[in-house]
């Protein structure tokens, strides 16, 4: 029987079933490790074989198809055969006799004897017979869907927005690791005091290419270390910290952060500020407001931070017209541009949700407007690539407010300055980081 504590491929299954039924990976693999008994190369199997799955889980889908035809499978059975499929397929160092005889005692320990008999034909079988082949996939979208497990419409959205070309490129590095980017604290030290310390910890650290105040680490976590936990050190992507660099801050401004949870660029904003500036930091949910005072305060930023809970289209009710300097409005989207992070979303989202999104981001910022000083710039971002949650978005808001134009979005490290429009567009395949977009709009006087 299997110990389920101790087996990282079961573990797997019960973590993907629950994914399944909307739980978030990262979220669920975190719980599931921090109450097992696992080893680290046990841990990393686990962690290799979720992500794995759902990063491959359309392309995996259709290998496993043919060999399970019509029949009615449980949601267990099945993450079961996908996480075998996945071995099998992508992880050549793992003999294929460990993959079956796990399987089957997952399959033996977590049913009957009939599931027992049906997960070892369908494993015989696929090793008899082989995968079936991509290529027969005529339809060219559905083709790249199942090849890089992406949904249809994204693919087809980024076809007609970018060309295919571009999207076949983005599409290629969707499914590769993701890196680990740590933002420095600069009020604590200066990005090469911090590279020697990780250094001097182990860590195979680089200056960032991307972001002025980023390090990309090679591999390892920085999340148990005493560099994190007083603040020194805060784990972001460095294309999210561009946003704080795009926005123009000056030490003193006062500031609103219109969503602002979990207080990642609110806090990168508060130490541009100085102790003579102020943030106001609003999200839409208690537990979320939590979180940014707890990062204000493991970053020692809790005197600039003043986080609220509100509905940034609310902001009417706690803010005077033409009181803040600057105002970020990292604006909720579907998150199209963390697939490589965050995968689950290549499959939970819809046409009709991006659509809707860019209602209320239009709303957001028309109740955020007024609020803003003559002169003042409103940085406007998302974390997704799809021109209807961000060019499309700008261009609405401009054509209600003509009081605003849109300008150059400066970066540090001048990122894509030879561009031709102002705003920056940043892929995943770009600079191997999360896709994101940052305008900036400013008000004329």
């Amino acid at each position: 029987m299997i110990d389920k504590q101790k087996n990282p491929r079961a573990l797997a299954v019960d973590i993907l079933v629950r994914i399944n039924k909307g739980a978030y990976s990262n979220i669920e693999l975190k719980q599931t490790i921090a109450n097992s008994q696992l080893s680290q190369l046990d841990i990393n199997l686990l962690t290799e074989i979720v992500y794995g799955v759902m990063q491959r889980k359309l392309t995996l889908e259709y290998y496993l198809t043919p060999f399970i035809a019509d029949k009615s499978v449980q949601d267990w059975v099945q993450a079961l055969l996908l996480t075998a499929v996945f071995q099998l397929h992508y992880l050549d160092r793992v003999p294929t006799r460990a993959i079956f005889n796990e399987s089957i005692e997952i399959a033996k320990t977590y049913g009957h004897k009939g599931t027992r008999l049906f997960v070892t034909g369908v494993l015989h079988a696929i090793q008899r017979k082989g995968l079936p082949e991509l290529s027969e996939i005529k339809d060219p979208v559905q083709y790249r869907s199942v090849k890089y497990s992406i949904a249809p419409w994204i693919v087809a959205q980024l076809d007609a927005q970018l060309g295919e070309e571009k999207t076949e490129k983005i599409l290629a590095s969707i499914n590769q690791p993701a890196h680990q980017a740590v933002r420095v604290n600069t009020e604590k030290v200066t990005v090469a005091n911090a590279i020697d310390k990780l250094g001097r910890l182990g860590y195979e650290a680089h200056p960032s290419k991307v972001a002025a105040d980023g390090i990309r680490m090679v591999k390892g976590s920085v999340a148990n270390t005493e560099l994190f936990k007083n603040g020194t050190l805060t784990i972001q992507d460095e294309s999210a910290m561009l946003v704080a660099e795009a926005m123009q801050l000056n030490t003193g401004m006062t500031v609103l952060d219109a969503c602002a949870a979990p207080g990642g660029k609110t806090t990168h904003i508060a130490q541009k500020l100085g102790e003579t500036g102020s943030v106001l930091a609003l999200d839409l949910h208690p537990k979320k407001v939590a979180l940014i005072k707890a990062n204000a305060a493991r970053m020692g930023l809790t005197n600039q931070i003043t986080a609220k809970t509100l509905d940034a289209r609310k902001i009417d009710e706690i803010a005077d017209d033409e009181t803040f300097d600057r105002i970020l409005v990292d604006a909720p989207c579907s998150g199209i541009g963390l697939i490589r992070r965050k995968p689950e979303i290549r499959y939970e989202k819809s046409l009709q949700d991006s659509q809707n999104l860019h209602k209320i981001q239009i709303a957001i910022l028309n109740a955020i407007a007024a609020k803003l000083k003559k002169n003042g710039i409103i940085t406007y971002s998302t974390c997704t690539i799809l021109k209807q949650e961000n060019e499309e978005t700008i261009t609405d808001f401009l054509t209600l407010h003509p009081e605003f134009e849109l300008i150059q979005t400066l970066t540090d490290k001048q990122i894509k300055a030879s561009r031709s429009e102002p705003y920056l567009n940043i892929y995943p395949d770009d600079f191997e980081t999360d896709g994101f977009f940052i305008a900036c709009l400013k008000k004329r006087a």
